[in-house]
């Protein structure tokens, strides 16, 4: 059976930035869609060369806001994946949406042009919280959206953010359960961060607005696990929950540090070549460069480094490590050639495990909930 590969596809443009996000993401008036559909295609190629006899087990198309895209686009990109490649019989096919109605008239369409599963970019279900945010969505058109989605699509998601300034726990938990009265299969709940080059960056730090102390993100936290697993949607990474069986197979990809192809501006990559070598490729960012760079040359991949099994190996403990069932020592050794003992101190791991941080046994380690909010730390730890 060919070795299964992922696929992301990038779409940068949106019709506003938002204040908090560093992503990839531009406004454009005017994008050619024919061109970017041709674009796409000729990149596709461009890494089928790389990666002959490959089975395509999930799509994930990202941005920016890919529900602005045309439906025709998302068909031709699917259609040049199955040219380029076999694709599994259950394969993923995941669109991110923003709920306003002008994209969510199109869900028939994109469901026609392949899409299986839609993630849903709700943020929140308070309108002065959506306006903080600087969301061009209602609550009241987020609400119609998420239930609308359930009707079209077999399977749905949607995002959540928290730890906002002025939030209280009690807020956030009526929040919550009002986000599980609609029965979702899966949410994703993400922490407010105040990232470099952003808007929230600059009013931050002039004091606009205060951001909770580490205690009350601890408390958020805390809150969130609860009451999501109370309702049969365990987290399964640290701000991933589903119910069993709905789990998201794209991340899970990256996270179980499988190959994946990162097609569009600014997109990363990860993969191992026929000959063993495991590479790592992004591409330009600017949107009209990579799509100038594409035409004349098939492709727009500015760096393309030789991932060596040591640095593997870091990347699959620190990725591994943020699923809820942790990740298994025979699967870093197949991946890596690299024995976990090699790499990691006994006596950390003893430590750790005392100080209730992780669990671990000959085979398999995971981060307790504990070490789930000190990941970073306790990584920092262990690969010191």
């Amino acid at each position: 059976m060919p070795a299964p590969l992922a696929v992301y596809i990038h779409w940068p443009f949106c019709k506003k930035k938002c204040p908090y996000c560093d992503f990839n993401s531009h406004v454009r008036d005017n994008v050619d869609h024919e061109a970017w559909a041709a674009a796409f295609e000729q990149e596709i190629a461009h890494f089928a060369k790389d990666l002959p006899n490959r089975q395509v087990t999930s799509v994930f198309f990202g941005g920016g806001t890919p529900s602005l895209m045309m439906p025709k686009t998302i068909q031709r990109c699917l259609k040049a994946l199955q040219k380029q490649w076999s694709m599994a019989d259950n394969c993923e096919v995941t669109l991110e949406a923003n709920p306003t109605s002008s994209e969510a008239d199109k869900f028939k369409a994109f469901k026609q042009a392949g899409i299986n599963r839609l993630s849903i970019g709700v943020q929140s279900l308070d309108n002065k919280v959506l306006q903080f945010l600087g969301r061009e969505h209602s609550a009241e058109e987020a609400i119609k959206v998420i239930e609308m989605a359930s009707t079209i699509f077999a399977r749905s998601s949607f995002d959540l953010i928290y730890g906002r300034p002025e939030q209280s726990p009690e807020s956030w938990a009526k929040e919550l359960r009002q986000a599980l009265s609609f029965n979702p299969d899966h949410i994703s709940v993400y922490q407010l961060t105040i990232e470099q080059g952003t808007e929230f960056f600059t009013r931050a730090k002039r004091g606009d607005f205060i951001m909770p102390n580490k205690d009350l993100e601890a408390h958020f936290y805390e809150v969130t696990q609860e009451i999501l697993a109370e309702a049969g949607l365990p987290a399964y990474e640290i701000s991933n929950h589903a119910k069993k069986g709905q789990e998201s197979r794209h991340n899970l990809a990256y996270w179980r540090y499988e190959d994946y192809v990162g097609v569009g501006a600014g997109a990363h990559g990860r993969y191992k070549r026929q000959d063993g070598t495991r590479i790592s490729t992004r591409a330009h960012k600017a949107p009209e460069v990579w799509l100038e760079r594409v035409q004349q040359h098939g492709h727009s991949q500015v760096t393309e480094e030789t991932i060596t099994n040591e640095d593997a190996f870091e990347e699959m403990l620190m990725m591994g490590l943020r699923l809820i069932s942790g990740v298994g020592f025979d699967d870093i050794y197949n991946k890596t050639g690299i024995h976990f003992t090699q790499k990691i101190d006994p006596r950390k791991l003893l430590q750790l495990s005392d100080e209730g941080y992780i669990n671990y046994t000959d085979q398999h380690i995971q981060c307790t909930e504990s070490g789930l909010k000190t990941l970073d730390s306790l990584l920092v730890y262990l690969l010191g």
